[in-house]
């Protein structure tokens, strides 16, 4: 199985590490010739929103992406890859790869001094330990997606058929159960 991870920006080593340790192959995308046909899966990692949706949109990715994506190719998008996929972005009035029936908040914790860990139940999978670095959070879930986790009241992961996202960063924690449930979407 080959996953190929959004490389352009964020944190996208510490998601390598998960999905080589479950035996799943990677392969970085810095540009379009990287983003090939034989992928399994794509991971859109943490990192900045702006900032990679500027550099999908440079190197010609946005819109092979998007169609990868509703053609049915499993992804996981994590933090920015959750602001990334939503179809709204409530304070921000960006739209990236769009393909995720949710509207999120960007940076709804406050800025970097907010960051938290804390564990979240995740349904289908268990308590697991979350970690948020200016995080967003989802505001609403469309039809066809489905609330995975709440914190404090609010919703931190969904998924929508092909499409999982979290607000939080299970790549930064030594729980691979998250990277497992999407290598197990895949198969």
């Amino acid at each position: 199985m080959k996953i190929g991870i959004l490389a352009l920006q964020g944190a996208f080593i510490e998601h390598e590490r998960a999905l080589n340790a479950l035996g799943a192959e990677t392969t970085e995308i810095r540009r379009l010739a990287h983003f090939t046909d034989g992928l399994d899966g794509l991971v859109l990692p943490g990192g900045e929103s702006t900032v990679q949706g500027k550099l999908l949109r440079e190197e010609g990715l946005m819109e092979p992406v998007r169609a990868a994506i509703a053609g049915g190719m499993p992804v996981f998008g994590t933090c920015a890859g959750l602001i990334l996929l939503a179809e709204k972005i409530s304070n921000d009035g960006n739209v990236y790869v769009g393909t995720m029936n949710v509207t999120v908040r960007r940076n709804a914790y406050g800025r970097q001094l907010g960051s938290f860990r804390t564990d979240t139940e995740v349904k289908g999978i268990g308590k697991l330990p979350a970690v948020f670095i200016r995080a967003p959070y989802i505001e609403r879930v469309g039809e066809g997606a489905e609330e995975l986790a709440r914190v404090d009241g609010k919703i931190v992961a969904a998924r929508q058929g092909n499409m999982l996202a979290t607000a939080f960063h299970p790549e930064l924690t030594d729980d691979l159960r998250l990277h497992e449930y999407f290598l197990n979407m895949i198969r």
